[in-house]
């Protein structure tokens, strides 16, 4: 077809290929060295964000890969007290640790009593942690304002100083707790130690990992109550749900992930509880109160069985490996949900 005939299939004096452009549009042509050129741009572009990080990633490889790697492989030796000071290497066992190990019943029962005073923490912990973020909500500015500095406050505290204050209070003969109790029950309750029973012990010291953990866990929930939209919550209430219907069918959905990863975080932190026991306990840890971490370090240092208490730690990887990813996996599968 001529242009001729082109302009008249038109109808506007226009050739059809003009016709269809856009006013004011300019073709451009692409030449293969701009392509080039811009691919070459763009993968120093994507480069860029792995350079600025690969210093930390060398930082963190360092400082937690070769202890990882000597745990892994002290783990399948026997190394004591003579390898230790002479520099020998120890003999390779293979798997006796392990066996030796599950084939304990003391092992089970100190994993027993981790798993338990775990779960006890972390329920305590997220339980009044969500209700103190709720409450925040409905609390007028300045009164969240001083709540949210205590709770910085508290945070922020040593954890020494902070055992200190719960020895204090638990003390058997000037601790304010007994004082308390005293006042109600009577004066007999004057000089109740309360690690006699390790139940009662196990109270003061939840209540210390408690006490610790409740900011982390109360700020984060309360950041994450902010991310609700509250159109979303009045349209809800204008269609007759109640409180508990608009916080399980609203505010619940976009906080449950935040929660799960605050209830993971919980859980590693009181399942690898180590500082809140031996310091209450004077450094001198019952076997009442071992819980996975005090047992596989009295295995190492005061058994100076140095491959059997990293044989025990490394299990205590294991298991808090698989809680984690079994968290990562209920987080992945609600992003895919939403």
């Amino acid at each position: 077809m001529s242009a001729a005939d082109t302009t008249q299939a038109t109808g506007t004096g226009v050739p059809a290929q003009r016709a269809t452009e856009e006013p004011g549009h300019v073709p451009v042509k692409s030449s293969p060295g701009g392509t080039r050129r811009g691919a070459r741009k763009y993968k120093k572009g994507a480069l860029l964000p792995y350079l600025l990080i690969l210093p930390a990633i060398i930082a963190v490889a360092a400082v937690y890969a070769y202890p990882l790697v000597k745990t892994v492989i002290m783990s399948f030796q026997d190394m004591g007290r003579r390898e230790l000071w002479t520099g020998q290497d120890p003999p390779w066992v293979g798997f006796e640790q392990f066996t030796n190990i599950l084939g304990d019943s003391e092992f089970w029962m100190v994993t027993a009593r981790t798993v338990l005073f775990m779960t006890v923490c972390v329920v305590i912990t997220m339980a009044a942690g969500l209700l103190i973020a709720l409450l925040m909500q409905r609390v007028s500015t300045w009164i969240r304002l001083a709540l949210t500095a205590a709770l910085v406050a508290a945070w922020s505290l040593p954890l020494l100083v902070a055992t200190s204050i719960f020895r204090w209070l638990a003390d058997s003969d000037y601790g304010l707790i007994n004082t308390l109790i005293a006042k109600v029950v009577g004066e007999d309750f004057l000089g109740h130690n309360w690690f006699l029973d390790p139940w009662q012990g196990f109270a003061i010291i939840s209540a210390l990992v408690i006490w610790g953990a409740l900011p982390f866990v109360v700020i984060t929930l309360y950041a994450a109550l902010t991310q609700v939209p509250k159109d979303l919550e009045e349209a809800a209430q204008l269609d007759g749900a109640n409180a508990f219907g608009v916080y399980r069918f609203v505010t619940w959905p976009v906080i449950k992930p935040v929660f799960v990863m605050v209830t993971t975080l919980s859980v590693i932190w009181d399942f690898n509880c180590f500082g809140q026991i031996w310091l209450l306990r004077g450094s001198k840890p019952e076997p009442e109160y071992e819980t996975l971490g005090l047992y596989s370090f009295s295995k190492a240092f005061e058994s100076t069985s140095f491959s059997q208490g990293t044989a025990i730690a490394l299990i205590t990887v294991l298991l808090l490996s698989g809680v984690a990813v079994y968290y990562l996996r209920q987080l992945i599968k609600t992003g895919e949900v939403e």
